[in-house]
């Protein structure tokens, strides 16, 4: 994630927290051995030194946040987006909280989802909660974890987010993790423009149908303004459900869409949200 250190070099702890606003034990550990071969007790022994002087802050076992001179350690505010990215080797990212990093979320919230292949639990520091996703198993062995993954120089780090398009999927895949439909819908339409084919191709490495017909639902009703050509909805068509089924899993009635066979509430189809003051 951060730039790479050769294997004898050596870099100096306030070289390394300077550059590295959030960052993990082991990070911190492999630069600051170096050449001089340091110990672990001795590297344990600058962090609790550094962070029991207010220069550092414990997020959790393993993950610190480095403190700017002059600010006080209890006010500071950690961004999230790294936190979320320095949890797992291959964190990012995603859901909500990946449309809330483009700038792109309806409404703005404490609550950060991240992907990962590990098994972790979610933790909160004060008034931030990171809630882990295990990666669906169609694209957990997947190298890239079905792609769509960038690194932003963000908050002076890097933070590994979901893109729209993979967040388009994702929101559509999981909406509970996004707020319910009002505010997934309401956050895609403030999107000017995905590259669809991109859509298409992760949404096929899901491999849910009804993410498919959800997927083509959302693009079929936003034809002129996301410039959605017919060959577009028609691979989404092929990868939609062959027989009706129900929009989410409350099963809310309302009007069968044939197109996709979805049974979709009358309050999407009409996006009666927007009658409200």
């Amino acid at each position: 994630m951060h730039a790479s250190m050769g294997a004898n070099e050596q870099v100096k702890p306030s070289e390394f927290f300077a550059s590295h606003p959030v960052f993990r034990h082991d990070e911190f550990a492999a630069g600051h051995a170096g050449r001089g071969g340091r110990s672990r007790l001795t590297t344990a022994s600058v962090l609790k030194q550094r962070t029991a002087s207010g220069a550092l802050l414990h997020l959790r076992r393993g993950l610190y946040a480095t403190v700017p001179r002059g600010t006080d350690p209890r006010s500071h505010q950690v961004d999230p987006y790294l936190v979320a990215t320095n949890l797992a080797d291959d964190a990012f990212v995603a859901y909500h909280a990946g449309l809330q990093f483009h700038g792109k979320a309806h409404s703005v919230w404490n609550r950060v989802h991240f992907v990962t292949r590990a098994r972790q639990r979610r933790f909160t520091f004060r008034e931030l909660e990171f809630v882990p996703v295990h990666a669906p198993a169609t694209i957990r062995d997947l190298p890239d974890l079905g792609g769509g993954i960038v690194e932003h120089r963000h908050a002076g780090g890097v933070a590994r987010v979901a893109t729209l398009e993979r967040t388009l999927v994702d929101v559509l895949d999981a909406p509970e993790r996004s707020g319910g439909w009002e505010e997934v819908w309401r956050s895609l339409e403030m999107i000017e423009f995905f590259d669809l084919d991109a859509v298409i191709a992760y949404t096929r490495l899901l491999g849910s149908a009804l993410t498919a017909g959800r997927v083509g639902l959302f693009l079929d009703l936003h034809r002129d303004s996301l410039m959605v050509e017919p060959h577009h909805l028609g691979a989404l068509r092929e990868l939609a459900p062959t027989q009706p089924r129900y929009l989410d899993a409350r099963r809310e009635r309302g009007k069968l869409v044939a197109a996709w066979n979805l049974v979709v509430p009358e309050r999407v189809l009409a996006r009666s949200w927007m009658e409200v003051a």
